[in-house]
């Protein structure tokens, strides 16, 4: 009975280990790119959150059974490398992508996350999305505009209101008193007495004054008559 070689072990439990750490990989076949290449991706998703490496595809195999990235069992023929994504995954396709255009040697033949099988089709479309740092600015953006609304709504209202509160009171010729003003200046006004009716004009006031003076003049009473007899009739009675 052969025993299994101690590289192949640690190769076994490395893969184990990433799968452990991220349900998101990225598989790509390398045949025709130089050491440098590779080292060159490499170095660029890593600054993405993405361990990119190089795997024997059964050691892969042995080791992604029963875990949440066996679905890209499919994809491992010919000389593999698999980018084991703990970051933005649409920028690490992006990456992918921009790279096998400089180098059409690289081929990016499917993914998984999550269990979930992505096609390149899918990762194509990954790739076409915004960074997740763009996401997250356009969606605070979304979030900040109801608010930046609601504060000018907020702040019109009582303006408008004041607006057409002015309006109104102008329209109705000023500013009309409270009532518990007018109770009080009412209260002042001694019993009896009228509240002075406005000024009229000068001949009116002259004539006013005319009949007041009239109406205040006392009136001639008649002489009483005395009933005393006169002196002379008083003389000629006889004496008794």
């Amino acid at each position: 009975m052969s025993k299994v070689r101690p590289d192949k072990v640690a190769t076994v439990d490395e893969v184990k280990s990433k799968v452990a750490g991220t349900s998101t990989a990225v598989v790509t076949e390398y045949r025709g790119l130089t050491v440098s290449q590779i080292s060159r991706l490499r170095r660029q998703l890593r600054t993405l959150g993405a361990d990119y490496k190089v795997f024997k595809n059964t050691l892969v195999l042995r080791a992604i059974s029963g875990t949440s990235v066996e679905p890209i069992s499919e994809f491992l023929q010919g000389p593999t490398a698999i980018a084991f994504v703990d970051g933005d995954v649409s920028a690490v396709a992006k990456a992918l992508r921009d790279f096998a255009k400089e180098s059409p040697k690289l081929i990016v033949k499917g993914g998984v996350t999550d269990g979930k099988l992505l096609s390149t089709k899918d990762l194509s479309a990954l790739a076409d999305l915004p960074s997740r740092d763009v996401l997250l600015a356009q969606l605070a953006g979304l979030l900040a505009s109801p608010l930046r609304t609601m504060a000018g709504l907020l702040k019109a209202v009582p303006q408008n209101f004041a607006y057409g509160l002015s309006a109104l009171l102008e329209s109705k010729g000023g500013v009309a008193a409270p009532a518990d003003v007018e109770v009080e200046e009412a209260a002042e006004i001694p019993a009896g007495v009228e509240e002075a009716a406005p000024a009229a004009s000068d001949d009116a006031a002259a004539v006013v004054a005319e009949v007041a003076v009239e109406e205040e003049a006392p009136v001639a009473e008649p002489e009483a008559e005395t009933t005393e007899a006169p002196a002379e009739d008083a003389a000629s009675e006889p004496a008794e």
